[in-house]
C-alpha cells in the first residue's frame, strides 16, 4: 500500500515528538540524556534513530520533523545527521503534547496548506515496520478523503495497566476504520481485563494522522486560547522571527495533552485497529518483554553478569562491572556509575514517584 502513496509524498509530513524525560527508565534515562537517545534494547541504534529510519522509508527525509526540548536539539543533530537542521524544532518549555502539535501544525500550514501529518513518539518499539507503514497509508487515505482525525489503536494482548485505552463503535465507518466512542486513561487490572474481554477496546499508541488544516480547526474549536496564540502571528513562522515569537507564545500555553485537549472532545475522531509488534517502551518491564532472555526468563544487558537461582529479572549494567545476582524473582536491577535501582517489576509504575522522592530529598544531581 505504501507504493500508492508516492504521488502524495510531497504533501505528507511526519512529526516525531522527542521532548520527554523518560523518568520510568531511571537511572539509565536522565534529564540530560533521556531514553529516546539511548539504545535501550541493545540493537545498535537508539530509539529515535529507529523511529526516524522507519519513517524515512515512507516519506522524503526533508518531510520529517523532530519536535524536542531546546536542551536536546544538539543531541538530535548528533543522532540524526541526515535530517535538515531546520527540521529540528526546539521547544523553550515542556508544555505536554498539545502545544507541540500546534507549533508544528502552524509551521506546516504556512509552508504547505495541503499538508497531511503523522504525529508519533520518538521512543516506541515497532517490530513489524511494513505492517505499520501500511496502516499509516490507510490512515492518510482516510483523512485525505474525509474530515477526520485518526488515531492508530493497537490490538491488546493482555490487561496492561500502563496504557490508555480507546473504545470504538462496533460497525466500520470505512474498511478497517471505526468511530471512536471513548478514551480511558490507565485503568486498574480488573478494568483492563474487562476492556479486553469486551473486544471493542484498543491500546492507545499515541500515533495520530490528520490533515493539518483539520487539526487546526479542532484547536480553534476545543482549545481556542491556544489556537489564537499560534494563529495571531502565523505569518512569522518559518522566518527569522519564529524563535522570538515561540519564546513569547510558550509561557502562555496551557500544559495539556493532545489526547485530553482535543481527541477526547472532538466528534470526528476515528481509529484504525492494528497489530505491528508495538510497545511504548515506557518501563523496564516493557524492555524485559522485548529483550532476549535466558532459560529462566532473565533479560541481561551487561557482559559481566552472573545469574544464580534468579528468574524473570531484567538486569542493566555496564560491561565493565561484575554483577552477581542470586535468589531474586521478577526484579529490576539497574546499575549506573552513580545510582543503583533494585525494584520489584510489579512496582515499576512507582519508579516515577521514587525519582520525585530523590529530587525532593537529595536534589537534582542523580536525575
Amino acid at each position: 500500500m505504501t507504493e500508492q502513496l508516492t504521488k502524495h509524498n510531497q504533501h505528507t509530513y511526519v512529526a516525531i515528538m522527542a521532548g520527554g524525560i523518560g523518568s520510568r527508565f531511571w537511572p539509565v534515562s536522565r534529564m540530560n540524556y533521556p531514553k529516546q537517545f539511548l539504545d535501550i534494547l541493545g540493537t545498535g541504534r537508539t530509539l529515535i534513530q529507529q523511529t526516524f529510519l522507519r519513517f524515512a522509508k515512507f516519506v522524503p527525509k526533508e518531510n520529517i520533523f523532530v519536535v524536542t526540548s531546546n536542551e536536546y536539539v544538539d543531541l538530535v543533530k548528533e543522532q540524526l545527521s541526515e535530517i535538515p537542521t531546520e527540521n529540528i524544532i526546539g521547544e523553550p518549555f515542556r508544555k505536554n503534547t498539545a502545544p507541540c502539535v500546534a507549533y508544528i501544525s502552524t509551521k506546516l500550514l504556512q509552508k504547505d496548506p495541503e499538508a497531511s501529518l503523522i504525529v508519533a513518539p520518538s521512543d516506541h518499539l515497532i517490530l513489524e515496520e511494513q505492517t505499520f507503514l501500511d496502516v499509516c497509508a490507510k490512515a492518510l487515505d482516510f483523512v485525505n478523503h474525509f474530515n477526520a482525525l485518526v488515531t492508530i489503536g493497537v490490538q491488546p494482548t493482555y490487561p496492561n495497566t500502563g496504557y490508555g485505552y480507546i473504545q470504538h463503535e462496533p460497525l466500520e465507518a470505512a474498511p478497517e476504520v471505526y468511530k471512536v466512542k471513548t478514551f480511558t486513561e490507565k485503568p486498574n487490572k480488573e478494568l483492563a481485563q474487562t476492556f479486553i474481554d469486551s473486544g471493542d477496546f484498543l491500546w492507545n499508541a499515541g500515533i495520530f494522522v490528520w490533515q493539518v488544516k483539520r487539526i487546526m480547526d479542532a484547536f480553534h474549536h476545543h482549545l481556542p486560547e491556544m489556537y489564537e496564540l499560534f494563529a495571531a502571528e502565523a505569518h512569522k513562522f518559518n522566518t527569522e522571527e519564529e524563535n522570538e515569537l515561540i519564546n513569547t507564545i510558550y509561557p502562555q500555553c496551557t500544559s495539556i495533552s493532545i489526547d485530553f485537549g482535543i481527541m477526547e472532545k472532538a466528534r470526528n475522531v476515528f481509529v484504525i485497529p492494528a497489530s505491528f509488534g508495538w510497545s511504548d517502551l515506557g518501563t523496564w518491564n516493557s524492555a524485559w518483554e522485548n529483550m532476549e532472555k535466558d532459560y529462566l526468563g532473565n533479560a541481561v544487558a551487561g557482559k559481566r553478569v552472573m545469574v544464580i537461582d534468579a528468574t524473570r529479572c531484567v538486569v542493566h549494567t555496564s560491561d565493565e562491572k561484575l554483577v552477581i545476582l542470586q535468589g531474586l524473582d521478577d526484579f529490576i536491577i539497574v546499575d549506573t556509575k552513580d545510582a543503583l535501582l533494585i525494584c520489584q517489576k510489579e512496582k515499576e509504575q512507582d519508579i516515577k514517584e521514587y525519582v520525585a522522592d530523590v529530587k525532593r530529598n537529595i536534589g537534582d544531581q542523580y536525575l
